[in-house]
């Protein structure tokens, strides 16, 4: 009976323990659990910012279309209010030691140095010779001149992200400007009183290599380099002469300009 009773006892407690161990199996694993809820959080949060980027990109394309060039549409910047056209004649070069009496300030057309400044996404942190600018805009370039006493910061930094890596693009503060920033392409100008006009990206959209609007397609923006125009180091700005002054070379625009109803739109 002894016997019996400490056989039972060890079986008992046997018993117990395989129960205790299945369990331990069965005990929730809430680590895993964890893991998991945090990679699906993680993979919801980053599908809804790239749905939400897909859906604002779509509609900044669809709301510049109209804007973008056609064989029907040649210049889709006639269609902007407050865009100032005049017609150039291109391929009229002057020398590093001379100055065009340029009529428009910031010029957009018109007699120009030999070299053109580099203009493949650069941002200069100081004014530059219009004379290499205006041959950068001969060459499909848009320029975005910016009065450095009227913007800065966030605004300024908005700007930039536009202009900086973006091919036949570049900018520069223009001393003495007469508005916050002045738009140039060739043988177009817009001038605007906020950098977050939305005629900013209408203008890029319409100019910026458009094959119909500038005398050489195609050309480059790359940096000359010494003997030419170095990006790192520019010829300086300076303003220009007054038609007819001694030295002074013409600008010579073939026709006067014209400018699109400015509806404040």
């Amino acid at each position: 009976m002894v016997g019996r009773f400490m056989v039972s006892g060890k079986n008992s407690k046997a018993v117990r323990n395989a129960r205790a161990a299945v369990v331990a199996q069965r005990s929730t694993p809430w680590g895993l659990i964890a893991a998991v809820v945090a990679v699906v959080v993680f993979a919801g949060a980053v599908f809804g910012y790239a749905y939400v980027q897909g859906q604002e990109n779509a509609g900044r394309l669809a709301a510049l279309a109209p804007f973008t060039p056609t064989a029907e549409n040649p210049d889709p910047s006639t269609q902007i209010a407050g865009v100032q056209v005049v017609e150039y004649s291109g391929g009229q070069h002057v020398a590093p030691s001379e100055q065009v009496a340029y009529t428009q300030s910031p010029p957009f057309g018109g007699a120009h140095d030999g070299v053109w400044a580099a203009c493949n996404g650069v941002v200069y942190d100081r004014p530059v010779r219009s004379e290499n600018l205006v041959h950068s805009l001969e060459h499909g370039a848009l320029w975005i001149s910016y009065n450095p006493d009227q913007v800065s910061g966030a605004a300024l930094d908005a700007l930039r992200a536009k202009v900086d890596g973006q091919q036949y693009m570049v900018m520069s503060p223009y001393p003495g400007l007469d508005t916050a920033l002045s738009l140039q392409s060739w043988g177009h100008q817009l001038k605007l009183a906020d950098a977050a006009d939305p005629r900013v990206d209408q203008f890029v959209a319409a100019l910026r290599a458009n094959r119909n609007t500038h005398p050489e397609p195609g050309a480059s923006c790359a940096e000359v380099g010494p003997g030419g125009f170095v990006r790192a180091d520019p010829p300086p700005f300076a303003p220009a002469p007054a038609p007819g002054a001694p030295g002074s070379r013409p600008e010579t625009a073939v026709a006067t300009g014209t400018v699109a109803p400015d509806t404040g739109s």
